[in-house]
């Protein structure tokens, strides 16, 4: 049976102002690999992450909280930054304890517009953890909006369909009056169980992008479900796992 909350999918950062936020949970997705980082590294015991827009603030903020500085241009560490966006750089005996401090090309940006947006609440969400994501979703009472990160404002595959994947579990609970949400779920319901040879037949772009890195460790772990099964949402200016 539908509910009376709503749920939109957003399917790229350019459209964000086509949506009312206002009495919503924006879930953040950024597959590859902003959502799953954060995820894993907040698993894996880190206090706290926070996104920022530029490396120079990521350097400044590292500094002034001690924590560590992290993030990627294009798939890349980013120039001064010590660490990138690879969730197998945060394991425990690692990150435990410590500050993430994190910038991303696509998924922290968003981030910040969905604040500025007016979102009520904001959490982040990926294949590794998208059971705690249903789970929250399901028992908020606010709408939802599925926000794909894309790839500079480009619509992805990876990004769609987490966001059918969502949909595909907890519809019953909304009403969906949304293409974009409907087309997501028809994606993730093609892809089937095996989305690494999906991404792979399909020639993702971000699927190549990565596996010329030879990144492809990273992929598959992305597109994984509940490696790192917590929910990170946003307090302050920082993302704690709730």
């Amino acid at each position: 049976m539908s509910g009376e909350r709503s749920l939109y999918t957003c399917l790229s950062p350019a459209l964000l102002n086509l949506y009312d936020i206002s009495n919503s949970t924006v879930v953040i997705i950024d597959v590859l690999r902003a959502t799953s980082t954060i995820a894993t590294a907040l698993y894996n015991g880190a206090s706290s992450v926070i996104p920022v827009a530029s490396v120079q603030q990521c350097i400044e903020l590292g500094k002034e909280v001690g924590g560590i500085t992290a993030g990627e241009r294009d798939g890349k560490v980013a120039d001064g930054l010590t660490y990138g966006n690879s969730p197998f750089e945060y394991p425990r005996d690692f990150i435990e304890g410590k500050i993430l401090v994190l910038t991303t090309t696509n998924g922290t940006k968003l981030l910040h517009m969905a604040l500025d947006n007016g979102a009520s609440e904001i959490i982040t969400g990926s294949f590794p953890n998208l059971s705690a994501v249903c789970d929250h979703l399901i028992q908020s009472e606010r709408n939802v909006l599925l926000s794909c990160s894309a790839w500079k404002d480009r619509v992805n595959i990876e990004d769609t369909l987490f966001a059918g994947a969502v949909i595909n579990r907890i519809k019953q609970h909304f009403t969906i009056h949304c293409d974009s949400s409907k087309m997501a779920e028809s994606l993730f319901l093609e892809a089937g169980e095996d989305r690494f040879s999906f991404m792979k037949q399909r020639g993702a772009t971000h699927y190549h992008r990565l596996t010329n890195y030879g990144l492809e460790k990273d992929i598959r772990y992305c597109l994984s479900a509940d490696q790192a099964n917590v929910l990170p949402i946003f307090k302050g200016d920082r993302l704690i796992a709730e």
